[in-house]
């Protein structure tokens, strides 16, 4: 593993470490040094000795008369193969343009664009008689990507400190919105900057923080002094039109190489999980899991399918050395490209909200309060007029499912109403002493309560659960959450 890696040891006392759910991770840029990269090793040459190199019988010989015998080679055959090749090979060319992987121009032998942010386009030279389908994706989608180190000053957990410099900086990567300069990228990345600078098609540019969801790691950074036609916005795709199984290209700078890409396939859909950071958690709900190589450096840079359109944005891993391991996480472009516009709109990004704060329910506290369910979201506390509180939600209910999704944690209680939308009613089970009920919630908007503090909260305290969680049993809930590897920042 790189040195530039800030990872943590499995306290576990496991002999052999589980994977680790890591923020996709941003390597550590050393002080004055604002893009570094790993030096490429020289491969070495090697040399197979002889056949019958130190055999003690090859000095023996023996001669064998061979009788070889000519025939005259037919042409026709060799004819028609030769046509069956060319054939085939125009079949493959026609089918990579029919299938909208690349809107191919035959006339002028160009590709178009159309970005759904901005409604500017970008037009990229394709020769359309010799493109692989990753070439022609990369044609298109590259120039839509940019390189980030953020720099800040003093320490963080996001960073590496250098030795001979208060500054210190991190790599991600981001996403071209629109012809405005506005940037996607995850909030990790840029987290605590005090200078961002961008690195796009071999320019260098100065970038301002817009806004940032904390809760969902995403942040949008704008260019300053950039010129529109030096922009290439990407195109937007339709996340919840994904397959398992279907090809997807990861775009990014991992370990700070700039312009890399990867490929691999759709591993599974509708992935959560919930990451405890020293700002906050970050929820990631309903996330893309692919097995295309996403290393640090590789954060909040794009996912995207086979017409070069953006499906996700990469933003973790899971992995025993911190970097791939084949699985690696996205958030869906849809959700992410929605909280992005709030932020450029100038709003605060909103998520469905209940109004309550939460603690964790485990065996041992339930035994220790008398509780008659062993898991689940214990309601703490139930905010004045939240959707909660009108639909008839106490202090003292353990929330068991949503939907019939089982809840066995605040966490995955927080995850499951993040998948749903501002507006949308779900159906809570609830344990209220003995008794089970269902109880209808129309879920609110968290706009409101981020401003005045009141938005959802796992405590995960003994305060939320009855005083029957100890301070131990909280950090083995969270090693147990999280793998027992506990969370890897980079």
């Amino acid at each position: 593993m790189s040195e530039d890696i800030d990872s943590r040891r499995d306290d576990s006392g496991a002999t052999a470490p589980a994977p680790r759910v890591a923020v996709e991770p941003t390597p550590q840029a050393p002080a004055g040094q604002a893009q570094p990269g790993p030096e490429a090793a020289t491969p070495g040459t090697a040399t197979q000795p002889p056949f019958n190199a130190g055999n003690p019988y090859a000095a023996q010989t023996q001669t064998v008369a061979h009788t070889v015998v000519k025939t005259k080679t037919k042409k026709l055959p060799v004819f028609l193969c030769s046509l069956a090749g060319m054939v085939v090979g125009a079949v493959l060319v026609v089918a990579l343009i029919m299938t909208g992987a690349l809107n191919v121009n035959r006339d002028a032998g160009t590709a178009t664009a159309t970005s759904e942010s901005s409604g500017g386009s970008q037009t990229i030279k394709i020769d359309a008689e010799d493109t692989t389908l990753a070439e022609a994706v990369s044609a298109k989608a590259l120039p839509s990507v940019v390189s980030i180190t953020a720099w800040s000053s003093g320490s963080s957990e996001n960073v590496m400190q250098g030795d001979d410099s208060e500054a210190s900086g991190s790599i991600g990567s981001g996403v071209v919105l629109d012809t405005d300069g506005n940037i996607l990228t995850n909030n990790h990345v840029v987290e605590g900057a005090t200078d961002i600078t961008v690195s796009l098609n071999g320019e260098s540019y100065e970038a301002e923080l817009v806004g940032a969801d904390t809760s969902s790691d995403l942040a949008v950074i704008k260019l300053k002094d950039v010129d529109a036609n030096n922009l290439t916005p990407i195109e937007v795709g339709d996340s919840d039109d994904l397959s398992v199984g279907e090809w997807v290209m990861a775009i990014g700078s991992p370990f700070g190489n700039e312009q890399s890409v990867s490929t691999g396939i759709v591993s599974s859909l509708y992935r959560s999980t919930a990451l405890p950071t020293t700002s906050g958690t970050y929820i990631y709900a309903n996330m893309i899991q692919t097995d295309a190589a996403i290393n640090p450096g590789n954060s909040g840079g794009a996912l995207v399918n086979d017409n070069g359109e953006l499906v996700g944005i990469n933003s973790i891993i899971e992995s025993y050395s911190g970097s791939s391991s084949g699985v690696g996480f996205a958030i869906p472009s849809n959700y992410a490209v929605k909280i992005a516009k709030q932020i450029i709109g100038g709003k605060t990004p909103e998520h469905a909200y209940l109004g309550v704060r939460l603690g964790t329910v485990t065996a041992s506290n339930a035994r220790q309060n008398d509780l008659s369910v062993n898991e689940g979201a214990y309601v703490g506390e139930v905010i004045a007029g939240s959707p909660a509180d009108e639909a008839g939600i106490k202090k003292g209910d353990v929330v068991t499912k949503v939907n019939d999704e089982q809840i066995s944690s605040a966490d995955s209680l927080i995850i499951a109403l993040r998948s749903y939308n501002v507006g949308d009613t779900v159906t809570l089970t609830v344990q209220r002493g003995k008794n089970e009920k269902k109880i209808d919630v129309k879920l609110g908007s968290d706009a409101d309560a981020q401003t005045s503090q009141g938005e959802e909260t796992n405590t995960d305290s003994a305060e939320g659960a009855g005083n029957g969680m100890s301070e131990e049993e909280f950090l083995e809930y969270l090693r147990e959450l999280m793998g027992n590897g506990g969370n890897n920042r980079q």
